[in-house]
């Protein structure tokens, strides 16, 4: 199959969406699957206001139509809501082309948390985006409930997976680790605001906190926790170390709606805490990890949690059951409608 998939999240951006379409990606060429990524990387960009790391695209349906056309897909997922996105919905919309879209971002939360507008204010938005979608493709049961009391849909489960000969349990800690004081809580992911850090920085366990990551709130929290342990952005092997020796991973967000980072933790054998939010309500139960409003406990009590059980539940996580649920949920573009594309182009 040709699959087209379009996205305002690529390389060299680290975060969830990236890791998630790197890794369906290839699996799916593996299986013979051509797929072409429509990103920021085509196109002149600017920095986005506030997260200079997130470049967006400056491209119209013009533009991204001419690359959907030339590419001639058998199908096409928007995977974000950014202006590559919109773009591709207009051209999508102009052209009777069907598509599918992923709901990857809590961008009402994550829109509240930088401008102070209610969350309430953008789920319009989001309804208008999704809503010409075959499919609205969703992670965990927890958001698509959120989402059909917004009235987004029709869902379609998109699960995501864990590369488990990266991360495993049988690796040697960091060298640094050491020489901190026990037990070593570990963040991992962006440094932003809407991660909700300093709940994780501010909490009073007793022990070692190191956060791995980057992103536009390290210079600030660096200064505003001096007694963190900020080791910037590790990938791979470099950061599967960092999970197998840390004694807690540490979920503050409230914002998320997976969080990898946790199965890939677990399955290093690394058990969780969290706040009882979406994500960890849909990834963890009482064996693997501890939910609750006061993180402090939440910390304390997931450091009696067996590790070899942890690493038995992150490895049920599987990049090759994503795949499979991913192709699942595209709509085939029919011959029609292909052949018609080209000609609609310039409409």
């Amino acid at each position: 199959m040709r699959i087209a998939i379009v996205t305002d999240a690529w390389h060299p951006q680290v975060n969830g969406v990236v890791r998630t379409l790197d890794a369906v990606i290839g699996e799916l060429r593996g299986r013979g699957h051509e797929i072409e990524v429509i990103s920021p990387d085509l196109f002149p960009s600017v920095p986005a206001p506030s997260y200079p790391e997130i470049r967006l695209a400056l491209a119209g349906r013009r533009g991204v139509g001419a690359r959907l056309a030339a590419f001639a897909p058998g199908s096409i997922h928007i995977a974000t809501e950014g202006p590559l996105g919109w773009a591709a919905r207009r051209h999508c919309i102009a052209n009777s082309l069907p598509f599918t879209t992923a709901y990857h971002t809590q961008f009402p939360d994550y829109v509240s948390r930088r401008t102070g507008l209610p969350a309430g204010c953008i789920w319009p938005v989001m309804r208008r985006f999704h809503a010409p979608a075959a499919r609205v493709m969703v992670a965990t049961e927890t958001i698509a409930q959120q989402l059909s009391a917004n009235r987004i849909g029709p869902l379609h489960h998109w699960s995501r997976g864990v590369d488990t000969a990266i991360f495993h349990p049988d690796h040697l800690p960091p060298e640094f680790y050491f020489s901190l004081p026990r037990p070593i809580q570990l963040y991992v992911g962006r440094v932003a605001v809407e991660k909700n850090l300093e709940a994780f920085l501010g909490s009073a366990h007793p022990g070692s906190k190191v956060v791995v990551g980057d992103g536009p709130a390290l210079e600030k929290l660096s200064a505003q926790y001096p007694d963190a342990y900020f080791m910037g952005r590790r990938t791979g092997e470099a950061l599967a170390r960092c999970y197998a020796g840390a004694d807690v991973f540490v979920f503050p967000s409230r914002t998320d709606t997976f969080g990898l980072v946790m199965i890939e933790a677990l399955a290093c054998g690394t058990p969780v805490a969290a706040y009882p939010v979406a994500g960890p309500l849909d990834v963890l139960d009482s064996e693997c990890g501890v939910m609750d409003e006061d993180l402090d406990a939440a910390i304390a009590s997931a450091l009696h949690l067996d590790r070899r059980t942890c690493r038995q539940i992150g490895r049920g996580f599987s990049w090759s059951a994503s795949a499979n649920q991913f192709l699942a949920g595209l709509e085939p573009i029919g011959a029609a409608q292909s052949a018609r594309h080209p000609r609609l182009l310039s409409a």
